[in-house]
């Protein structure tokens, strides 16, 4: 009977903890981070993000349950009340988030090891291939130039990248394992959030090749400052190879690292650059341009919305360019670049107009959407809970975007309670009436919203998308 009871109990709890795994799990196995979301309340109740029982959560979830099994045990052998049995019960389920951070702590030793042996087996299987290895960073735009860059690299060459936004240690190592055959090149997307999170990725892949997009305020709450970021991003230029080329988007910051940078080096996207576009014309069709590479000129066009694609793609071009590929080719193959799915994908359904631009978001990629909105006739809808991880910032971001959402729709669907005061307060003070702005804590609530406001003809912004521990 006891040991009949210890199963019930481990089993109830292992279905009431699933919440706090999820949160623990979206928090990127940050302890830290999940610490603050349960001090806060901020649990993945939602059902936008599943759990997913990865081998490194399965292992999680053993010693998780084997700590709670004792916990009910000793209890239930020891104590003859049950009454203090049952009080024993309900404090093992109330105090889950400490048995979580517990168990965080058994197992990281093992989840250590099991990475650093992985990455062994990646840096070793690299080495052994001859293949060009592309780094890609930047506070934006390095998923989109990664896949402009690939799909332009095919027109010559069997490209291996890394898939979607795999862009950290264990991503990288995977996708080297997993997806590296007999490639020419290897594209590797290269993520951070704090010092040092470039170096270790330099470390595994070793790159010809390296592209810094941008410099911006992403990430800013776990940098604490843009320097850091400048500095963070930097360690691809400092851990490239000595004959490697690196390659500079065209913003402030980065024309910053460009001279701090004393290797061979290419900036893009300005005035007598390397590679810039000029005569930019934007549409809701897509943007035509002249590409304009080492002083060859090429017409081109392209579905891919936003003057900001056109910056990626110059900057992918000019790889390209330097690998080998001819302006021709590129031409070829800015022409057939489609929009990722969930990155201003335009989708045409039942007489209204979807703009999804839900993958993720940042104050300059917010405003773009909003100005490839404006470009549409018709109702204009904008869903979105704002932009995060801005520490002291993200206020006045926020602010300043419900501002441009009031110049450009008639009716703002807020997503998240984090930033509705924000978001609210800045489309108010641009004289956007009180009542066309609505919060939506769910998705049905938000999908009976834009029933109630579409109407034939509407265009309807989707702009980013939080996991379940935002609200």
């Amino acid at each position: 009977m006891l040991y009949f009871l210890i199963c019930v109990n481990v089993i109830l709890l292992g279905l009431f903890s699933c919440i706090f795994v999820k949160t623990y799990q979206l928090s990127g196995y940050n302890i830290k981070k999940f610490i603050n979301c349960c001090a806060c309340f901020r649990l993945a109740f939602g059902d936008k993000n599943k759990l997913v029982f990865t081998k490194r959560i399965i292992r999680f979830y053993i010693v998780l349950l084997l700590i709670c099994a004792g916990l009910f045990f000793l209890p239930m052998k020891f104590l003859t009340s049950p009454f203090l049995v049952a009080f024993d019960c309900c404090v093992v389920f109330v105090l889950t988030p400490i048995w979580i951070v517990l168990s965080h702590y058994i197992v990281l030793p093992i989840e250590v090891a099991i990475k650093k042996i992985y990455i062994i087996k990646a840096k070793n299987k690299l080495a052994k291939k001859n293949v060009i290895k592309i780094a890609i960073t930047g506070s934006f735009g390095k998923t989109s130039t990664k896949n402009i860059l690939k799909h332009i690299l095919e027109k010559e060459y069997k490209v291996c990248a890394t898939p979607k936004n795999y862009n950290t240690e264990m991503g990288t190592t995977l996708t080297i394992l997993k997806n590296l055959e007999d490639h020419d090149v290897f594209i590797s997307e290269m993520g951070a959030r704090h010092r040092r999170d470039i170096e270790k990725l330099t470390k595994i892949v070793r790159p010809d090749y390296g592209v810094i997009t941008a410099i911006g305020d992403c990430h800013i709450e776990s940098f604490k400052s843009i320097q850091n970021i400048e500095d963070t991003k930097f360690e691809l230029a400092e851990n490239i190879s000595p004959s490697g080329v690196m390659f500079f988007g065209g913003d402030e910051g980065c024309k910053k690292l460009f001279k701090k940078y004393a290797g061979n080096k290419i900036v893009v996207c300005q005035e007598n650059a390397f590679a810039y576009a000029e005569n930019i014309v934007a549409s809701k069709q897509g943007c035509e341009f002249t590409l304009v590479i080492n002083g060859e000129k090429a017409q081109v066009k392209t579905k891919l919305l936003g003057r900001f694609n056109v910056e990626n793609i110059v900057l992918a071009s000019a790889v390209a360019y330097k690998i080998g590929v001819s302006l021709k080719d590129i031409q070829s193959a800015i022409s057939s670049l489609i929009s990722p799915a969930h990155r201003l994908e335009v989708i045409e359904r039942q007489g209204c107009t979807i703009i999804d631009d839900s993958y993720n978001s940042n104050e300059i990629g917010f405003q773009e959407a909003l100005n490839v909105l404006n470009m549409f006739e018709g109702r204009k809808i904008v869903i979105t809970p704002g932009i995060v991880e801005l520490g002291k910032k993200q206020s006045d971001a926020n602010f300043k975007l419900g501002g441009k959402i009031a110049d450009v729709c008639d009716f703002l669907i807020i997503m998240n309670a984090e930033n509705k005061n924000d978001l609210l307060s800045g489309a108010i003070a641009h004289n956007f009436k009180r009542e066309n702005i609505f919060f939506a804590s769910t998705r049905a609530e938000q999908m009976d919203l834009v029933k109630m406001l579409t109407c034939q003809g509407a265009v309807i912004l989707f702009e980013n998308d939080l996991p379940d521990n935002y609200k």
